[in-house]
């Protein structure tokens, strides 16, 4: 599929590190750190003051999300997102690239694409193997911390790529549009604690967990690897697509797989578990766990 009709929705390493020799990180290409790591693990602002591909903005997650929530990474309002990128140089005319420095290649920069695509942004792509592969083959790194112009950003919800609660609720009757959850399979199942919640999953969804995606290097796999993927699932590309995951990070791998075989409409349940397992009725969460116990 030719690169146009995807809307660039990932750019290699080399295809990078050629725009930074040639200095054309800048106003018409933003390039940002979606890192995000457990506290007690890793701390993804300090790495990013270490080392950071040259010209990159760190994209603060935490920073960027509605705080008033109950639930984690819920998406903030149009003018918060629109304020916060604005700061980091983005405008809708910049063609931003995210990347993160997660073990796997991949983990967080999925959710920040997703999350521009979600306020009208088109031109947003994710290094295919993030930057654990960028430093492996060698490209430059840097610990100067740019101090791009802020920029003016015009942020506009795009409801068809965002589901709620309310939504989920009625299709588990309607069926309406098919779900797929992104978490490994034993909290998908309900036979492992999903980060201290009872785990299990929203009735008729499909788990594809969102690693299956990756090959061993953390680069996507092909688009023909991605189709067959959703094919040995019985998930319908033609049809209506819903992510979900533990806080609608993860699930974004799922539009963003979908996205590269053509299908731009995925939508991601934002709160996911974390709200479906607080607010759902206990006869609306399947768990493997419940029935042994039974």
């Amino acid at each position: 599929m030719a690169p146009n009709v995807l809307g660039r929705a990932l750019v290699t390493a080399k295809w990078l590190s050629e725009a930074v020799r040639a200095g054309r990180v800048g106003t018409s290409l933003r390039v940002l750190d979606a890192s995000w790591y457990p506290p007690q693990k890793r701390n993804a602002r300090q790495e990013f003051k270490e080392r950071h591909i040259p010209g990159a903005s760190f994209f603060d997650i935490e920073e960027c999300r509605d705080q008033s929530s109950p639930y984690d990474f819920m998406l903030p309002s149009e003018s918060h997102f629109a304020d916060y990128v604005g700061h980091l140089g983005v405008s809708n005319d910049t063609h931003v690239v995210v990347y993160d420095g997660d073990e796997l290649g991949t983990f967080y920069a999925p959710r920040a694409w997703w999350m521009f695509r979600a306020f009208g942004h088109k031109e947003v792509s994710v290094l295919n193997g993030g930057f654990k592969n960028w430093v492996k083959e060698g490209h430059p790194v840097t610990a100067e911390v740019s101090q791009p112009a802020p920029a003016v950003f015009k942020a506009k919800l795009n409801t068809t790529l965002l589901k709620t609660f309310e939504e989920m609720m009625q299709n588990v009757g309607s069926l309406r549009f098919q779900v797929v959850d992104s978490r490994p399979e034993g909290r998908f199942r309900g036979t492992e604690l999903d980060q201290g919640l009872e785990s299990g999953h929203i009735p008729g969804a499909v788990n594809i967990p969102f690693h299956s995606f990756l090959t061993e290097t953390g680069h996507e796999k092909s688009i023909e690897e991605i189709q067959q993927i959703f094919r040995e699932k019985k998930v319908d590309l033609s049809k209506p697509l819903t992510a979900t995951c533990r806080k609608g990070v993860t699930a974004c791998h799922i539009a963003l797989a979908a996205y590269l075989c053509g299908k731009r409409d995925v939508a991601v349940y934002d709160g996911s578990w974390s709200e479906w397992f607080h607010r759902a009725p206990p006869h609306y969460k399947v768990s493997e766990l419940k029935r042994n116990k039974a």
